[in-house]
């Protein structure tokens, strides 16, 4: 049964869709010895494919793991900074894996790793409707209306952000905590919105992503989940 080159490579646990297409627009992939010019192309896994002349991992079993990411770890296999990344400090024995979506540099909590590229492309998209959760610490004075406004969507800078919910759960003095709950998750999403309502994000916490949770994990531990687990908790419409 074929399938298009680039979910190929994805399913190969090798790298994501995304990053797949653009090695194969940087003419890195090649199919029985000729170079691959277009991500659509075809293939059914009997030919030769090399991707920087090496053989792809052969496929194994979708696999997923919750990651508790510590601040100052980014979420990227190669930084241009060279600061430290979440792959190079994984427990020892851990296989390639890719993160579904990503946390920032000073965010910690909840990350998830998958050894299936498209699995990590499919969780990512917003029309799952997977919601993911956080516990924020601000500071500055909350306007309880525009905290309360954000469900109905804002836009910051030109972009714009989906609803998000978020409610008090404690304050002293200036410092609060929010649960923060939300459906999509763009680059920094909740610190630019709270800063735009006149609010400092100084720790940012994520407690679960969909259907898996942080719960007990402690910093930089690693936790897989069992397969009968993620079978029930993906469902039908998450089949590869």
């Amino acid at each position: 049964m074929s399938e298009r080159i680039a979910k190929f490579m994805a399913r190969s646990g090798v790298c994501s869709r995304r990053q797949a297409e653009e090695y194969i627009r940087q003419s890195r992939v090649t199919v029985n010895g000729k170079i691959v010019d277009s991500p659509a192309f075809n293939v059914n896994g009997d030919e030769k494919i090399l991707f920087d002349g090496e053989k792809l991992p052969q496929k194994e079993l979708t696999r997923l793991w919750l990651y508790y990411k510590p601040v100052g770890l980014v979420t990227s296999h190669r930084d241009e900074k060279n600061r430290p990344t979440v792959f190079d400090n994984l427990p020892h024995g851990m296989p390639r894996v890719i993160s579904v979506g990503r946390l920032d540099l000073n965010s910690e909590g909840l990350l998830l790793l998958t050894n299936n590229g498209e699995l990590s492309r499919r969780l990512e998209l917003p029309s799952n409707g997977w919601t993911r959760k956080y516990k924020v610490r601000v500071h500055g004075f909350v306007d309880l209306e525009k905290l309360k406004g954000l469900q109905k969507g804002t836009k910051v800078e030109g972009i714009v952000y989906g609803p998000i919910k978020a409610e008090i759960e404690s304050a002293q003095g200036t410092n609060t905590w929010l649960c923060v709950t939300l459906a999509e998750g763009k680059n920094r999403e909740i610190r630019k919105v709270m800063k735009s309502i006149g609010l400092e994000v100084s720790r940012l916490i994520r407690l679960s992503y969909g259907p898996f949770q942080l719960g007990s994990l402690k910093k930089g531990e690693v936790r897989e989940v069992p397969a009968k687990v993620l079978r029930e908790q993906l469902g039908a419409k998450f089949e590869l």
